[in-house]
């Protein structure tokens, strides 16, 4: 743990179905959920009745349990809030009005900023556990030139999904995450070779950002990337 950056990160966790016996895995390297990603504290609340299913597809009803669960960790003390589904940008501005530390739901949250690091024409390539689900309501995008440079691909029928929805959740091997991921990368540049950056929607794919980004030459952004620089602009408490 770093002793000069010590506020929490508060993250919002979803349901994977556990019982209360079960003992929690270990967090791997560079994932969300490891202090280690960003040497300091890590606290966790859980948004009942998020499951994945639900969240990737979307359902206004878990708005409230959202709220409870931010509110729970900014009490606890948590300087940033950040969500282990990027789906759950749908609750975004609900959030953000609930608590007063900033909130940052989805990597998808950069994506206007990440536009304006390439030129014009270039793109940018999102990608997301499921593509069915991303729709044009969690871009954040008006403009119709920025909507036509942004280039969407999903993992939807792999194995990670599958094991993701399970219940209990059932963790993926980090090499089949790789895998599963770079073939998609792959393909989205096959039929669009001037992507510029790509940008990993999924919590779950920090844990092959370092190596994707040497393969493929690539600067890729996840949610780790957004949680860090957001940590270093808040004061310790």
């Amino acid at each position: 743990m770093s002793s000069q950056s010590t506020g929490m990160l508060g993250i919002l966790e979803l349901d994977e179905g556990l019982s209360l016996e079960t003992a929690p895995l270990a967090p791997r390297e560079n994932s969300l959920l490891n202090p280690k990603t960003f040497g300091r504290p890590i606290i966790t609340e859980m948004v009942e009745g998020a499951f994945a299913e639900i969240v990737i597809r979307g359902d206004a009803a878990l708005e409230g349990a959202c709220i409870s669960a931010a509110r729970r960790l900014a009490r606890r003390g948590a300087r940033v809030i950040a969500a282990d589904c990027g789906f759950l940008i749908r609750h975004q501005a609900a959030i953000s009005a609930a608590v007063d530390v900033p909130v940052i739901t989805s990597s998808l949250l950069l994506i206007p900023t990440l536009l304006r690091q390439i030129g014009p024409a270039k793109k940018l390539a999102v990608l997301t556990a499921d593509s069915r689900h991303l729709g044009e309501d969690l871009l954040g995008l008006k403009n119709v030139h920025d909507r036509e440079r942004i280039v969407i691909g999903g993992i939807e029928g792999g194995v990670y999904v599958h094991n993701a929805l399970a219940r209990p959740f059932v963790r993926t091997d980090v090499d089949q995450i790789e895998q599963e991921v770079a073939d998609q990368i792959n393909r989205l540049r096959g039929k669009h070779p001037e992507i510029g950056i790509v940008l990993f929607e999924c919590t779950g794919f920090p844990v092959v950002t370092k190596n994707l980004r040497e393969k493929t030459g690539l600067p890729i952004y996840d949610i780790t990337d957004l949680c860090k620089f957001t940590l270093a602009t808040v004061p310790n408490p």
